[in-house]
């Protein structure tokens, strides 16, 4: 029965085995060798198939109607040149197949010029392999690993370097014997021969040496004492080695020898004579051995008497008193006979208060080690020696000390890699990725042969000259990719010593001229294998290394089977591109390595592109080209204007500056386990709103832009300028024309939303981002703007800033969608250091220990984690590590966009977050003026807020966090945060945005009627010179503002009612000026459909009350005339989803058109307005407890809660003083009147101590408040409030300067200080005076940390 099966599985073996036949093996088959003739064009056609046996030079190869052109693996090279291989309608060409890969080394040199006088073809140009309609390519190379990740870290000047140190004192005599293998350096086995003891082991030691093997290098020594019992026959055999002075050894003579076992020539031996018990004696044999590829070792033996040394004691006998300071030997022999040698090594003197007599200036008569010391008064300027002391350095017994060494020295390295590095042989070529922030830092290397490493090693040529990480780093996954340059089969363009004939030459120095392979629609079957192209490309439209041309379905979708596919390629040092996908859908592009290019690597070109997988592909050190907009780097786009209207002048980072290792203008294609290891981008989604190119009209407008996105999963970005990855933009789509001057296909803006089937009426389709690694990006990791994109296990680190979720700046394009990272890990400065370069320009302190490393962009840069923009957004589960802020570098892991003009929307949320080494100082950071961020004056700067869900930032869950001052948000127990320039407060915020017209360049103020002196001024998110202006303030719902104008108010309003809920309001009074008449109603838009329809019409009241009755048909308004302010209830009417900023029905505006008096001046009512509408502050909604320090994380680090408040009360005529200070919600009254001490420890929040002081102490000499202030431990918190008439003036106030208070403060009768005697000046340092009420409510870090300086 067994025998059975095993037949029948034979049987079923033998198809199998019949379509395994190799290419070159089919039957039919001609030889066919050309010869080498470079005027031969070469027509294989009408049904002839043949086989290219040996190297040949041709002028062209064109294979038609039936022609078959078969490549011979033979065991010699063959080199094919040619200027083009057109491969057309029935034509084939075979090199290997998918079963039977091509093992031979073959090379295909495409050669000419771009100037040459042939006839360039119309569809293909020149120097190319063309796939034509019907066109068979078959290319299959060898199976080799394409590409792995270091896993040891390669640190600079790293080689395979080696030492070997063999050592021995008393207790080893004898002849010690080490036999050395001479290809590695290796020692192989060792002996020690006592032959003081006994003749047989001198016996031995000869039969020891006689078994060694020819050609092993024996190294030996002399320990101790080796000649006592030494015999004719062990001299003999050492004679025969090739040494000369064995023969003659002695008592206790060291002796060293090295020998090349069967070479007695190769010997190289010492030999010295024992000195006795206090002399040294050695004797040193050295000899280096190559091993081949630059690597040697070099043995030392070293046979030797050693005599140590040890000081005297100071000796004193004489002084200067007399003819001078004699310190004579002699004399002190006799002073002191047992306390010093009688021969001395050397000698020193100083005077007796320690200077060296050499650095006295003085003249000495003797200093000298057999003489000793004198110093003679007659000698000195001064006429007198100083009083010197002397000590001798006196030798000990020697001691026998022996010594074989074996220093390895090579220029090579070994490379431990996380693979098997399958089909890596000697002679191939490696490229290593950097794993700092230049890309510049990936290195190429030659494999060598080496025989001992494992399957996971390989050697390489070389030493690094950067630090390439091989391990994780802080949790993130930083190992360097190592990228195989080399295959059997090579494709190369030939050039030119230097550019010539080309536009391109302003930019580069080199030839851009290179070959090319191209496939046309229609082609039969074309499969790339284990191929290495270099050389390829050229700075012209369509002539890349790999490209497929207007294909359309390449998979089984349009017939191909199998599936087209380029996998296992080696693309590199090329001129334009590496894998271009143009109108082609279902490629599969796997395992390819594209490194050293110029522009787009992997390109997909014109929109349409959709269903191509891109896998487990590596792109490294892709730098700009000349061909599109989004090629270009700064100067290309200055310098380039062709397609440019007139007068156009480039704003290189809106424009250009997009070079991307992987392009993708669709987003339904596959990326998944790819690296992009350096350029301006690593993975660009671009949107084309319409195809463009051959593409055009191949789908409707707009409809990428909603097209949900292929799988994108493990891929890693790393050492780019502007981001790891960007899923923002497009390109424009129309030719250059008055109104927008920017040439054809410039960057311009563009908002991702993915929907079912492409259609924004459908469902929504989250586009999933997962396990995405990014690193050591300058600018971003990731910036990502769209709609529902969602990251999950994705990791950040050491990126300038790790991640900004984008919406649409002003709305949310696809309304009701939301970003959300959820599972990841962000890392600020990880233990990835980098390296001090000679010219590096961003080199600076960083980390947990300040030390130096390399740095994102300036020194001050303030580095985030995740940048917090518009919204909404979602952060859950997330960790962050390392991220600590410097006196005048901000970081924190949590940021804001700076110098933001956009909406921030109070639907950010963040819960379940953990911080890991990150100072709960750093945690947010709310921004400030200075560098990087200017002035804090646009409109975005000042509205940010998110809100922390659980807690888990703030420790106050539930609780919003604000900008500090921002007044239209804040209540009276909000609760500052002076670290991140924030308040923690809580309420139910919603958005308006308020767009004028006629005109639309105005300032707007917006005030809360409880804060009339806190008002908000806006600029506008649209430029000055836009036909309207918006501004988008967020406020709090169920309260009441007035708005006022720099100018006169606009003659049109529109009031948008954002992330409003049903039945959510607010009242607005809008200034204008007397006389104004005013039409109001309410409508919907749909920004969806571009509809709009009325909803009702507001009408005058003259009762400000009636205006709560407002329903969605009717409502009111109230015209204050006094004031010239026009009151409306804002208030929504209809169902919202959770992440909409609009109802379920679309925006409800409000819309005001208003006929202004002809010269109206500033529509500024705040003076008419106030005091008569301010209103008392109330909280409506009560303030988050804080979580207890159970509930906490195990850091020691967390917020203490303090409060103080000095304020007085009236009761008709009535006047009481009140004053207290709250720490954690126990309060501590003031009683007297004066000032009152509440003494904290700064590392436990604990109260240390209270004091008063009357006002009778303050008015006097300030004695007993400076004593208190002196006694107390540095480092103290020390908080103050006042009651009763405060003395405001005098010696005491210094107190306060000494605490941190501001220089010159002017103080009043009330005074709430938080201060701090120390060294350093806290950013929580606050000081609060007022007539009526100071008050201060805020928490501290604890412990407190000095925070080091830039």
């Amino acid at each position: 029965m067994r025998t059975c099966v095993t037949l029948l599985g034979a049987i079923l073996l033998l198809p199998a085995l019949a379509q395994a036949v190799c290419p070159d093996k089919i039957p039919g088959l001609q030889p066919w060798t050309p010869g080498f003739s470079e005027a031969h064009h070469v027509t294989i056609g009408y049904g002839r198939k043949v086989l290219l046996t040996s190297s040949a030079t041709v002028h062209s190869i064109e294979i038609l109607n039936g022609g078959k052109l078969v490549i011979a693996d033979t065991n010699q090279p063959i080199v094919l040149r040619a200027k083009h291989i057109l491969i057309g309608n029935k034509g084939e060409l075979h090199i290997g197949s998918a079963d039977c890969p091509y093992k031979g080394n073959l090379t295909i040199t495409l050669y000419g010029r771009s100037d040459d006088s042939d006839e360039e073809h119309s569809y293909f140009g020149r120097k190319y392999i063309g796939v034509g309609t019907g066109g068979t390519l078959e290319i299959h190379g060898q199976k080799k690993l394409s590409w792995t990740f270091l896993n040891k870290t390669l640190h600079p000047g790293e080689g395979n370097e080696n030492s070997y140190q063999f050592e021995r004192s008393w207790g080893n005599r004898g002849i010690i014997v080490h036999v050395i293998e001479p290809k590695t350096g290796e020692v192989l086995h060792s002996d020690r021969f006592d032959t003081y003891r006994s003749k047989d082991e001198s016996r031995r030691l000869a039969q020891y040496v006689e078994a060694v093997e020819d050609g092993q290098i024996l190294a030996m020594v002399v320990n101790d004492e080796g000649s006592n019992n030494l015999e004719d026959t062990a001299r003999k055999a050492l004679v025969k080695l090739g040494s000369r002075h064995f023969h003659r050894l002695g008592f206790r003579h060291p002796w060293s020898f090295i020998t090349v076992k069967g070479d007695a020539s190769s010997a190289v031996e010492d030999h010295a004579v024992y000195q006795g018990t206090k002399a040294s004696s050695e004797a040193r044999s050295i000899r280096s051995f190559h091993s081949g590829y630059g690597e040697h070792f070099t043995i030392t033996t070293l046979s030797q008497w050693v005599q140590e040394a040890e000081w005297s004691e100071w000796f004193d006998r004489d002084d200067e008193r007399g003819s001078g300071d004699w310190e004579k030997l002699s004399d002190l022999h006799k002073a002191f006979p047992e306390r010093l040698c009688s021969n001395p090594l050397d000698i020193e003197a100083e005077t007796l208060d320690g200077i060296p007599a050499n650095m006295t200036g003085e003249v000495f008569s003797k200093f000298d080690k057999k003489y000793g010391f004198v110093c003679l008064n007659k000698d000195q300027p001064e006429g007198i020696c100083h009083n010197y002391r002397v000590r001798f350095l006196c030798g000990k017994l020697v001691r026998p000390q022996a010594s074989i060494s074996v220093d390895i020295i090579s220029n090579c390295s070994i490379l431990d890699l996380a693979d098997e590095a399958q089909g890596w042989w000697p002679g191939d070529r490696l490229v290593v990725a950097s794993t700092d922030y230049s890309m510049h830092q990936a290195e190429e290397f030659s494999v060598l042969p080496c025989p001992t490493c494992s399957s996971n090693q390989v050697k390489v040529e070389g030493k690094p000259a950067f630090l390439h990480i091989g391990e994780l780093v802080d949790g993130v996954d930083m190992r360097a990719e190592v990228g195989l340059l080399s295959r059997n089969i090579l494709i190369h363009g030939e050039m030119e010593p230097g550019c010539y004939g080309s536009e391109s030459c302003k930019f580069f120095s080199f030839d851009t001229f290179g070959g090319h392979l191209k496939v046309e629609h229609g082609f039969k079957a074309v499969h790339i294998q284990g191929v290495e192209l270099m050389h390829m490309g050229q700075q012209s439209m369509g002539h890349y290394p790999v490209h497929f041309h207007m294909n359309k379905d390449v998979d089984q979708r349009g017939g191909y089977d199998p599936p087209t596919y380029v996998k296992d390629l080696s693309i590199h040092h090329t001129f334009s591109r590496c894998v271009t996908i143009h109108g082609s859908n279902g490629l599969l592009v796997k395992d390819v390595v594209g490194y050293d290019a110029l522009g787009h690597c992997f390109f997909t070109e014109d929109g349409p592109e959709e269903r191509n997988t891109f896998e487990h592909c590596l792109g490294l050190l892709v730098k700009a080209g000349t061909l599109l907009p989004s090629d270009r780097d700064s100067k290309m786009c200055r310098d380039i204007t062709d397609g440019a209207f007139p007068g156009y002048v480039a704003k290189p980072r809106q424009d250009c500056s997009a070079t991307s290792t992987f392009w993708i203008a669709n987003p339904n294609n596959n990326l998944i386990d790819c690296a992009a290891a350096g350029s301006e981008t690593g993975f660009w989604f671009i949107f084309h709103r319409v195809p463009t190119g051959p593409s055009e009209g191949m789908y409707s407008p707009g409809r990428t832009e909603h097209t949900p996105m292929g799988r994108f999963i493990n891929n890693r970005a790393h050492s780019n300028y502007r981001a790891g990855m960007m899923l923002d933009n497009g390109v424009k789509t129309t030719q250059a024309n008055a109104k927008d001057k920017r040439p054809f296909l410039s960057l311009v803006g563009a908002r991702y939303g993915p929907h079912q089937d492409s259609d924004p009426f459908k469902p929504r389709v989250p586009a999933l981002i997962q396990h995405f690694v990014a690193y050591k990006n300058q600018d971003h990791g990731a910036w990502l703007r769209g709609g529902d994109v969602w990251l999950d296990d994705c990791q950040f680190a050491d990126n300038g800033i790790g991640l900004t979720l984008a919406s649409g700046g002003t709305f949310p394009d696809d309304d009701g969608s939301r970003q959300e990272v959820k599972n990841s890990l962000f890392v600020g400065e990880s233990e990835n250091r980098g390296m001090l370069m000679p010219d590096s320009r961003i080199w600076g302190p960083g980390g947990l220990d300040h030390g130096g490393r390399t740095l994102p962009r300036g020194v001050d840069f303030p580095i985030r984690g995740m940048q917090i923009y518009d919204g909404p957004i979602n952060v859950q589960n997330c960790t962050f590590r390392k991220y600590v802020a410097l006196d005048g570098r901000h970081t924190s892991a949590f940021g804001f966009r700076l110098n933001n003009s956009w909406q921030s929307c109070p639907n950010n949320n963040v819960t379940d977050i953990t911080f890991d080494s990150v100072p709960i100082t750093s945690r947010v950071f709310f921004g400030e003026p200075g560098p990087w961020f200017s002035k804090m004056q646009m409109d975005g700067d000042k509205t940010t807020i998110f809100h922390d869900v659980d807690g888990s930032v703030s420790e106050y869950p539930g609780a919003f966090l604000v900008k500090e001052d921002n007044w239209l948000l804040r209540h009276p127990d909000c609760i500052d945060v002076p670290d991140w320039r924030a308040a923690i407060c809580s309420g139910r915020f919603a958005q308006i945005y308020v767009q004028a017209r006629k005109p639309a360049n105005l300032n707007m103020k917006m005030v809360k009627d409880e804060y009339p002196e806190e008002p908000l001024e806006l600029v506008g998110a649209l430029g000055k010179r836009n036909h309207y202006q918006q501004y988008q303030p967020v406020v709090t719902l169920a309260k009441s503002y007035t708005v006022h104008w720099d100018q006169a108010a606009p003659a049109e309003l529109t009031i948008w009612l954002i992330n409003f809920n049903r039945n959510d309001w607010i009242s607005v009074g809008f200034c204008y000026p007397k006389g104004t008449n005013f039409t109001v109603i309410s409508d919907i838009h749909n920004r969806l459909t571009k509809q709009t329809w009325k909803t009702g019409v507001f009408m005058r009241t003259t009762q400000r009350e009636k205006m709560s009755h407002t329903h969605q048909a009717r409502g009111y308004y109230y015209l204050d005339e006094d004031t010239g302010l026009l009151f409306l209830r804002v208030q929504a009417h209809n169902d919202k989803d959770d992440f909409a900023f609009c109802s379920e029905k679309g925006c409800e505006r409000i819309k005001i058109e208003a006929k202004i008096p002809k010269g109206s001046g500033p529509s500024d009512c705040m003076e008419e307005a106030y005091p008569k509408y301010a209103e008392m502050p109330v909280v409506d909604v009560p303030m988050p407890k804080k979580l207890p320090r159970s509930r906490l994380p195990q850091a020691s680090e967390h917020f203490l809660e303090v409060k103080l408040e000095s304020y007085n009360t009236r009761f008709f005529h009535i006047k009481e003083d009140f004053a207290y200070a709250e720490v954690n919600g126990k309060k501590i009254y003031q009683s007297e009147d004066g000032v009152y001490l509440t003494v904290l420890d700064s590392q436990t929040g604990k109260v240390l101590d209270t004091k008063s002081f009357r006002n009778a102490v303050l008015m006097g000499i300030p004695a007993q408040i400076e004593n208190y202030i002196n006694s107390l431990k540095d480092e103290s918190i020390v908080m103050i409030t006042s009651k009763g008439k405060l003395v405001t003036r005098g010696p005491w106030t210094k107190i306060l300067e000494k605490l941190g208070a501001e220089q010159n403060v002017k103080l009043k009768d009330k005074l709430a200080f938080v201060g701090f005697k120390g060294t350093f000046r806290p950013d929580w340092v606050r000081l609060s005076v007022d007539e009526e009420r100071a008050k201060l409510h805020q928490v501290l870090p604890m412990p407190i940390v000095r925070v080091m300086k830039l």
